[in-house]
């Protein structure tokens, strides 16, 4: 099975340096089990991280890492890096992994879909992609991956990557837990396929629309949560806007074609915890800051990476006002990242909001 990794980013480095570790494992229990003897040697499978960049290409090859965004984890031998152009190759894949954040996706798709065939494509992205960016769109507002999709490109075959995972923790080979989300089981199980192994389990789903959602709205409370802890408000406050902003996530969820199930799961509540939680997520970094009075400009020029909820909060927003949602810790994030209050005030209004039914 050949597999092309398209976007050297944290994200899609890791993915690669654990798909070849597992295919590395996967060969040695096969030499040491006689009933399961080795793959041919011919035609071996392949794993290529591809970027769009030939400079990085050429000192990635020479350094072995990816010393931007996976500093000091080196690559293993069997990874291949390629900047070529992918109408040279990607017919020739089994499997095609686009590793780029979400505003990018919409380019990536229209630039595969002319070489992949029914080969299956899925992304990893989790967001919505800012309505400026469709201007040829026919729907004002802010897409789904796999609404744009289908916009762009029906013909394809694809599906959704997700759930609870930080790069740095993949590549390292620590254990990990995914869903793997498409509308075609030959998709999903091609997910199942290339990336359930040793360190890496794969559970699967045909609900790509929440396991979207969830991806995209866990980000927004995640930057809730950093400025709750930022402001030293405490664990129960933490608790409350992790249970609340999950209510936020599976109401926006069900609408638009998702059901509430996929929210209880690894896409929902698991990405949900480790994300308002976990000291390497890059939107919890972007609430610690913005509670220690710092502006949106000073926290992404210190950050270097992108966080996606910086850019899906004012869409998820206005999905939901579309859908006449109520969404108040979502409305807070965009108020705090605007300037339009402070976070102390931003909490102080939360906080006041009258009583009300904890259902949905």
């Amino acid at each position: 099975m050949n597999v092309a990794i398209l976007g050297s980013g944290a994200w899609g480095t890791a993915l690669a340096i654990a798909l070849v570790e597992h295919r590395i494992l996967q060969r040695a229990q096969s030499v040491l089990t006689p009933q399961r003897p080795p793959a041919p040697a011919t035609n071996p499978p392949s794993v290529t991280l591809w970027s769009r960049d030939a400079q990085w290409v050429q000192e990635a090859q020479a350094l072995r890492t990816n010393a931007r965004y996976l500093p000091g984890i080196a690559f293993p031998e069997d990874l291949a890096l390629s900047a070529q152009p992918l109408a040279e190759w990607l017919a020739q894949q089994d499997l095609v992994v686009l590793a780029t954040p979400t505003a990018a996706l919409r380019g990536m798709l229209l630039q595969v879909r002319e070489h992949v065939g029914h080969t299956p494509v899925i992304w990893l992205c989790k967001g919505f992609e800012s309505p400026q960016a469709t201007a040829l769109n026919s729907n004002p507002l802010g897409l789904l991956p796999h609404e744009l999709q289908a916009q762009v490109a029906p013909e394809l075959h694809c599906g959704v990557l997700s759930g609870p995972s930080f790069a740095k923790e993949v590549a390292l080979g620590q254990p990990t837990a995914l869903v793997a989300a498409s509308p075609h089981p030959h998709v999903t199980q091609a997910m199942v396929q290339a990336f359930h192994g040793p360190h890496m389990r794969i559970y699967a789903n045909d609900d790509w629309a929440g396991v979207e959602v969830g991806g995209a709205v866990k980000n927004v409370m995640a930057i809730a949560t950093g400025i709750c802890d930022g402001l030293h408000l405490g664990l129960n406050a933490r608790a409350a806007l992790i249970t609340r902003g999950l209510a936020e996530m599976t109401r926006l969820a069900i609408p638009l074609g998702g059901v509430a199930e996929t929210l209880m799961g690894l896409s929902g509540v698991g990405d949900l915890v480790l994300t308002a939680t976990g000291d390497l997520s890059r939107n919890r970094r972007v609430g610690l800051q913005l509670a220690q009075g710092k502006t949106l400009t000073q926290i992404m020029a210190e950050l270097g990476h992108v966080a996606e909820g910086v850019y899906s909060a004012k869409t998820v927003w206005q999905r939901a006002q579309a859908l006449n949602i109520e969404m108040p810790i979502t409305q807070m994030v965009i108020s705090i990242l605007e300037s339009k209050v402070s976070a102390q005030e931003a909490m102080h209004q939360l906080m006041s909001r009258q009583s009300r039914s904890e259902s949905l």
